[in-house]
Formats: C-alpha cells, sequence, structure tokens
C-alpha cells in the first residue's frame, strides 16, 4: 500500500499519524520455508540484510507476514546517505565494522498464522502487530498518535524527520497508492528516473548530472537535470551502472534543451530532493538524495499533492 502526497495539515481523530521513515521500502514474510525479505518491486533483500532476516527468523510466531521500511539511523534521524553506503558495501556483513547498521520498522501486518489480516481495520492490525512480535535493535514498532486537529509538521521537520504520514484508522490495507494514507513531507521530493547524463568537466570524475524525467501520458517526460549531492565514488558506481544502459536515441518525448548528452535507456530510479517545481514542469535547486532500486522505473510519475 502506498501513500499520496498531500498539504493536508489538519486531521481528526479519525487519522492515525506516523513518523515518515526514509528508507527502502520491504515487506517480510515468515513461513515454513523460512524468512522472505523483499523489496516493493519483489527483489530478495536478505542477503544484503542478514541481521534483520535473524531476527525475523527468531520470532515467536511461526507464520506472518509485515510491511516496514529499512532505515540506517545517524543520531536518532533516519539517514538516506547512510543507507546508501550500506547499499555500496559488497559484503553486507562486513556493515558492523564500518558502523553502518539498518534497523527494520515495521508499521503493519498483512497475515498472521496463515490468516489474511488485509481486511481488518489499520487500528486492529497495528495491535496484533505490536502485540505479536518481539522488538529489540534490529525490529522496532512504528508508533502512532491519533490525530487531533492540526498536525505538528513543524515538530518533527525542527527533529530531522522526512515528514509525517496519515492513515485513516479504520483503513483496509490495498496493495496500491491510496489517498486513505497521505505523505506530509518537510522537503519537496520524490522519485525520478534517469534518461540520460552529460560529461563530467574539469576535475570531476564520472559524469556530469543526470539527466531526470517521470511518466505522463504515455512518454517519458523531462524534470531537468541533476549535478549535486555526489561524492566521488557515487559518480563513479552511477557512471558504470550508465554505460550498461547507453542507447542511441533520447528516452525523452519531445525536443530536448540538452546537448552532447548520452542517453540510457530509462530504468535507473533516483531520489531527488529540490525547492520546487517551476511553470513549465521543471525541478529548481534540485540534489541527489541516493539510488531507489526498490522503485520500479514505470510507476514514476510527477507527485502532485491533495489539496485540504
Amino acid at each position: 500500500m502506498l501513500a499520496t502526497a498531500s498539504d493536508r495539515r489538519d486531521f481528526d481523530g479519525g487519522w492515525l499519524l506516523e513518523r515518515k521513515l526514509d528508507g527502502i521500502r520491504a515487506l517480510a514474510r515468515r513461513d515454513a520455508g523460512g524468512v522472505r525479505l523483499l523489496s516493493r518491486t519483489g527483489k530478495p533483500l536478505g542477503e544484503r540484510y542478514p541481521e534483520l532476516v535473524e531476527a525475523l527468523a527468531a520470532q515467536p510466531v511461526p507464520e506472518y507476514t509485515v510491511d516496514g521500511e529499512i532505515v540506517a539511523l545517524a543520531g536518532g534521524a533516519t539517514s538516506f546517505a547512510r543507507l546508501q553506503q550500506r547499499m555500496q558495501l559488497r559484503d553486507p556483513r562486513a556493515a558492523a565494522a564500518a558502523g553502518v547498521q539498518v534497523t527494520y520498522f515495521l508499521f503493519d501486518l498483512l497475515d498472521l498464522f496463515g490468516h489474511d489480516t488485509t481486511a481488518l481495520a489499520l487500528t486492529d492490525r497495528k495491535e496484533l502487530l505490536r502485540e505479536s512480535l518481539v522488538y529489540g535493535e534490529r525490529l522496532r514498532f512504528t508508533e502512532h498518535r491519533r490525530a487531533d486537529g492540526p498536525v505538528p509538521l513543524a515538530e518533527a521537520c525542527a527533529q530531522g524527520w522526512e515528514g509525517l504520514i496519515a492513515k485513516r484508522a479504520d483503513s483496509r490495507y490495498l496493495p496500491r497508492r491510496s489517498a486513505d494514507w497521505l505523505k506530509l513531507k518537510c522537503e519537496a521530493g520524490q522519485e525520478l528516473v534517469v534518461g540520460g547524463f552529460t560529461d563530467p568537466a574539469g576535475s570531476r570524475a564520472g559524469f556530469g548530472a543526470l539527466l531526470l524525467g517521470y511518466h505522463e501520458g504515455g512518454r517519458l517526460r523531462y524534470a531537468g537535470k541533476v549535478g549535486t549531492g555526489f561524492d566521488t565514488r557515487t559518480l563513479l558506481a552511477l557512471r558504470g551502472a550508465l554505460d550498461a544502459l547507453a542507447q542511441p536515441d533520447s528516452p525523452f518525448g519531445g525536443p530536448m534543451p540538452e546537448r552532447r548528452v548520452h542517453w540510457v535507456a530509462p530504468r535507473l530510479v533516483v531520489q531527488v530532493g529540490f525547492t520546487e517545481w517551476t511553470r513549465d514542469g521543471r525541478l529548481r535547486q534540485p540534489r541527489f538524495l541516493g539510488l531507489r532500486p526498490d522503485r520500479p522505473a514505470a510507476e514514476v510519475v510527477r507527485e502532485y499533492p491533495l489539496r485540504g
């Protein structure tokens, strides 16, 4: 189930508020065959996060399916940059030595003892989730509170949170994007698809900037380019991935303002922060935040916040 972007700032008691986590969305399933940890795209994550699999396998419940977010914490706040460091490690088991530990925050329950729980109200699913599993350093229950008027978004942002998630307390779990879950962000940002890149200038390595887009009306629409937020290691690693996706023609629909560009198949998804959208649909002051291997490129569209 996916949340819809919203600028609504006032909710009654029929809504729950959760911390918006900045990490990798993951589903975990335990049954007689063991534990499977999967990304949104169905990619196995168990080998990359063996300590989470171990914690999930140690639960007293023999069969369950949970939904949550894998995060790396830094000073109490989630750090997507730190999580990117973990994702780049060739040997995930060396994470302890590298100082990059992860935590799996659980916020929903889809199945328990072989019984489908998705038709239950969110409050009931959360109660079962809290009572059925044992939490610790690697697994944590995502706390929530009842909404009661204006949301404390400014307070959440001041604590370094990415934002808040508002969820209807009586909502069932639906395997799609829904207005029953709303995301309230501290900073504008979203996932975008890479369609090309420019050459590096001066002493810069890898590439100059990524050309970004989103799907609209059956085509990839150009949203601008991002050239900040990269370290040298990321620039070189991304260049290798981009070269493997090289293609002769532009994947964007319509004419492009950029010249001397290397085009790539639109498969890589990146997370980008920015100040606002311009009138012509371009990003203002974008900065690269990280790769999103958990996001299917074909599903990336521009997010228009629901009003009120």
